[in-house]
């Protein structure tokens, strides 16, 4: 998924991102999430931001590997929806509007480099994007992790397909039904964590597993990961999958639960 010119990912360094920050080291290249104050939330300029970086990583051949990381005790809330429904609060990114719409849960099939995400924060809903994407998932032993759309009236549609890659379908489908906090020993068994870990371990762990990769031929490993994203196809048409989490936040039931989560009270369905 192209989403900046050549042009524009030529100049990567010289934009001023206001969600992001970045680094390259030894070809390691670090994204981490830095919207603290907002739990990390994806909001629509963050989400360019984060499109621009994996694009950067894609195409620069001194990345071998891509570390996603955030600040703060949540990795990330999920999207940002006073943003996404219009209620923009001014920001500082100079990182170029696409033209066309940014899918995030495409994003990482991209990049054709290996992915680690570092998880010391919480995860909800939109934040399972990273976990669901990246090939490694390096997550602290106390985080905790929760599918909580149906309780606001809301489906996690793209996130269903972005999981389903990586978890049972039963377990799945389970979780966005019940919309429930999974259990990170949970989440390592069901396969949507690779590596538990205590606060003291996870540096170690990251690095070899960075080390490991490094041994390897990076041209074969762009490769491979090109192949993988071809044979996977169509599983995950999140175009669709983002049309049809419209039509849910439009209904009454979705305008309702939205309204009650503000509201902290329980709300009232009518299957509508």
């Amino acid at each position: 998924m192209i989403i900046f010119t050549a042009e524009q990912v030529s100049e990567f360094s010289n934009y001023t991102y206001a969600f992001i920050e970045t680094s390259l080291q030894d070809h390691v290249f670090t994204l981490t999430l830095s919207r603290e104050a907002k739990k990390n939330a994806l909001h629509p300029q963050m989400v360019n931001e984060i499109a621009m970086a994996m694009q950067y990583a894609h195409s620069n051949k001194d990345v071998w590997v891509l570390v996603i990381a955030a600040k703060g005790n949540v990795f990330c809330a999920g999207a940002d929806l006073k943003a996404f429904a219009g209620i923009i609060e001014p920001n500082d990114s100079t990182v170029p509007v696409p033209d066309t719409a940014v899918l995030i849960g495409e994003l990482f099939n991209k990049v054709h480099k290996p992915t680690i995400a570092r998880v010391e924060g919480d995860v909800y809903a939109g934040g399972f994007f990273f976990l669901a994407g990246c090939n490694y998932v390096v997550a602290l032993d106390h985080v905790k992790f929760g599918l909580l759309e149906v309780k606001r009236g809301l489906y996690p549609f793209q996130v269903m397909a972005a999981l389903l890659q990586v978890m049972p379908s039963r377990k799945v489908i389970d979780w966005c039904i019940r919309g429930y906090i999974l259990p990170v020993s949970k989440a390592e068994e069901y396969g949507l964590v690779t590596h538990m870990v205590g606060a003291e371990d996870i540096d170690g762990v990251i690095e070899g597993i960075c080390n490991d990769i490094k041994e390897n031929s990076p041209s074969a490993i762009r490769y491979g990961l090109a192949a993988y994203d071809h044979i996977k196809g169509a599983a995950e048409d999140h175009a669709y999958l983002f049309e049809m989490l419209q039509k849910t936040i439009s209904s009454k039931d979705g305008v309702e639960g939205l309204k009650a989560f503000r509201e902290k009270r329980k709300p009232v369905w009518t299957g509508e």
